[in-house]
């Protein structure tokens, strides 16, 4: 199979620079696309050709599959590298740049569209003995059927779209007498947002951390897992701090998911990145949830720990390159931490808070990356993910990443938008997080808005009463310039402020 000579990255912002890095450290030219929102991205600066795709939405131009395929074509492209999101698992996407004659860098579109449907997927992977949540087998629609074997199952059941994610199509249904009603929901909630109605039930485990394994497999057959993510720290069931490894697997459950993961991955003859999810209960058994069949977020910190480029792999298995490593050759190395830096504001229930980076300085120094995909003076465009970077830490420990990471918050200096950065700092000092105790109930049991309102000293607040103090005598005697100031802080305006 040929060589890699020239890489276009189907995404924007973020992950296409970093996946941009890499190809250019292997000698790969790179093209970019992007949407007229993002003209002055880095991502679009850093690539050696750039092509406009249309107006800011989505649909307007990153989820234009056939107009990147013609890209590729006017412009002599070898390999077609999705990223996340957009169109990284559209199978037929996967199916027109092959079809073009172009590599894509990810698996099959057979294994996406098998992967892509949550029932699929367990149906593909019970041949494997993987642990699934007890539940349905296939799409429900029989009101009544469904409700006998929700009665079999146990209360409280799980309605889930099979094509859904981030929580949309989902239903927690605690009695019988709900389950109509939640049932009806789900199904119109999944037919909206996928064009997809197609529901299943499953057992609700309450309290679940959220636990997922990276898997490569090249084309040869060869398949390994490189540990484990800690992903249950969440909002609105998405990702806001994850970590590598988690605090709570033993070596022996690792072996066993591991492998698990590598069974859910041959399933579906799987080449290229992936993640297989797991959902960890109270007694740390482990239940198949889903398999991504992409490149995650959250993949630094797999980086961090193992030492291995991801996207590197994923490029030399595109070309057809066997792995370079054996299961045996892998180690941890390490604790390593990614927090999600969005424009949220976490004390208006975590709401994008849109705006211009008025003030953009990243941290620094041993240990800390950052990836991100704005520069100081951008505009956050409201059309997409409003995630502005992901910090990563690495430490010996999990406690020396865990000091590192609040030491680069304290240095991650942005202004003229609220962030997350006060949430994860919060997060990551809380005892819960400190002692591995939590799950993805975290934000529901630990948080509330004013826990993120500052706390000052005794002295500090004195300092802060009498520094408002002069600052309101000195406008007052602006105002009335022949009243002298007063030498000593006022107790009137002093009790006042405090």
């Amino acid at each position: 199979m040929p060589k890699i000579k020239k890489l276009l990255v189907a995404n924007r912002g973020e992950i296409a620079l970093r996946i941009m890095r890499t190809a250019r450290e292997m000698g790969i030219a790179t093209v970019a696309v992007y949407s007229e929102a993002d003209r002055l991205s880095p991502h679009v600066k850093f690539a050696d050709e750039a092509v406009c795709l249309g107006p800011p939405p989505s649909k307007e131009s990153y989820l234009l599959g056939e107009k990147i395929v013609k890209v590729c074509q006017r412009l002599g492209v070898d390999a077609v590298h999705p990223g996340y999101g957009f169109l990284s698992e559209n199978a037929d996407f996967a199916r027109q740049v092959t079809e073009a004659g172009v590599l894509f860098v990810g698996p099959s579109p057979q294994s996406i569209e098998v992967m892509g449907s949550k029932l699929a997927a367990k149906q593909a992977v019970a041949a494997y003995d993987i642990p699934l949540v007890p539940g349905t087998e296939e799409a429900i629609s029989d009101i009544a059927a469904a409700k006998a074997r929700a009665g079999e199952i146990g209360y409280p059941i799980l309605i889930k779209a099979s094509a859904g994610g981030g929580g949309k199509g989902m239903r927690i249904v605690d009695s019988e007498a709900d389950f109509e009603e939640q049932m009806n929901r789900a199904v119109s909630e999944a037919q909206s947002a996928f064009g997809d109605g197609a529901v299943f039930i499953e057992k609700y485990i309450g309290s679940p951390r959220h636990i997922e394994i990276q898997v490569l497999g090249d084309q040869h057959g060869n398949t390994v897992y490189l540990f484990e993510r800690e992903c249950s720290i969440q909002r609105r069931h998405q990702k806001v701090i994850e970590e590598a490894p988690s605090a709570v697997v033993s070596p022996e459950m690792r072996r066993a998911m591991g492998e698990a993961a590598v069974g859910v991955a041959k399933a579906c003859n799987y080449y290229g990145a992936g993640t297989v999810e797991f959902i960890v209960d109270e007694n740390l058994d482990f239940y198949f949830l889903e398999m991504n069949t992409r490149l995650q977020v959250e993949h630094p910190v797999t980086e961090m720990i193992t030492g291995k480029d991801l996207v590197r792999e994923q490029l030399l298995i595109a070309e057809g390159e066997p792995l370079s490593f054996a299961q045996e050759d892998l180690r941890i190395n390490g604790h390593a931490i990614e927090i999600r830096v969005y424009a949220e504001d976490p004390k208006n229930n975590f709401l994008p808070d849109i705006g211009r980076l008025e003030t953009y300085r990243r941290p620094q120094g041993p240990g800390v990356r950052v990836d991100d995909g704005f520069e100081e003076g951008m505009d956050i465009p409201i059309y997409y993910d409003p995630m502005i970077a992901k910090l990563i830490t690495h430490g010996e420990s999990r406690q020396d990443a865990i000091d590192r990471m609040v030491r680069a918050i304290d240095d991650y200096r942005i202004t003229g938008i609220q962030t997350t950065l006060d949430f994860c700092r919060f997060a990551l000092k809380h005892a819960a997080f400190v002692s591995g105790d939590f799950n993805t109930k975290f934000v529901q049991l630990h948080f509330s808005p004013e826990m993120l309102d500052p706390v000052f000293t005794p002295e500090e607040e004195e300092l802060l009463a009498a520094l408002a103090v002069e600052f309101f005598e000195r406008e007052e005697k602006r105002a009335n310039p022949t009243r002298p100031l007063s030498p000593i802080p006022s107790t009137k305006w002093k009790n006042r402020l405090l």
